[in-house]
Order: C-alpha cells, then structure tokens, then sequence
C-alpha cells in the first residue's frame, strides 16, 4: 500500500466514522521487501493511530499468500471475523467506490445474527446509508421518456469462506 493509497484509506476511516460506522478495525500490512521496510516510517506517517501499520518479519511466510491475496487487496472482514469481501486491482483503488461500499454493506448486513459486537444504533445508521445511496441513484438515473433505461450494478467480488 502506497503512502497516497495510505493516506486515501485514513480519509475514508474519517469519512465513514463521520457517518456513524464506528468500531472498524483498519489494518495495513506492509511488504517485506526490503525498499516497503525502508518506507514503513513514512507509511505509519500517512495515517493516524486509529489504523495499525503491521510490519511483516522477513522470516515469516508472507501474509499476502496466506491470505491467498496480493499486496494491494483489501480484505473486508464482517464483525464476526468472517470474510465477506476480497477486492484486488482495480477495485481496490480508494478512488473508486468498491472499498467504501463494501464496508458499507459489511458493516450493515446483520448475517451473523445478534452478537455482543453489533453497534446500538446500527439500524438508523445503516437506514441513512441506504437511504443516501438510494437519493444518489436517483439523482444519476436518467427518467426513462419511452426508452429503456439501462441500469448499472455495482460489480461486487464477494467472497465466503
């Protein structure tokens, strides 16, 4: 993860957390390669202390094969620790919407029940974020006048496991 992709992905914790989606973990796992290890200083200084800058141990088996991913990817975990999203390149560029709504949709569906670690007010967070979403897709959606309208879906990667 670059230092500008770095800095993109404390922009977003902020943006998200402003929104309500509070309790995110954020993790970023640094190369191994000897040129990431030498950056790692200005890495941990694109972002605040609420995302953790891990550093891999040359030693150790690379944490992006074990993973079955690559260093770019963002991994999207549900508050259970279940896997709900992999995103790799191109959809991990924080300029496109891909991360942003995967969170959205992670943090959102309730797939593993009712559990200690579901917010209080996680309904009228999760309504104003579908409510936002629907108003965008209303203001992008061109009225049909006799045509067919063509609708876009958000390509999602999701993967379960």
């Amino acid at each position: 993860l670059c230092q500008l992709q770095a800095s993109r992905l404390e922009n977003l914790r902020v943006k998200l957390e402003n929104e309500g989606l509070v309790n995110i973990s954020y993790f970023i796992v640094n190369h191994q390669g000897t040129y990431s290890r030498k950056k790692i200083n200005r890495l941990e200084e694109s972002v605040s202390n609420y995302i953790t800058v891990y550093q891999q141990d040359e030693q150790q088996a690379d944490v992006w094969i074990t993973l079955n991913g690559n260093k770019d990817d963002f991994l999207i975990y549900d508050r259970c620790g279940r896997l709900v999203y992999h995103l790799g390149l191109p959809y991990s560029f924080l300029t496109l919407p891909y991360v942003e709504e995967s969170i959205k949709i992670a943090y959102c569906e309730n797939k593993c029940g009712n559990c200690s670690y579901t917010e209080p007010d996680i309904d009228g967070v999760c309504e104003n974020i579908t409510k936002k979403a629907d108003e965008k897709l209303e203001e992008v959606e061109p009225t049909p006048s006799g045509q067919h309208s063509h609708h876009q879906n958000l390509r999602r990667h999701r993967h379960h496991h």
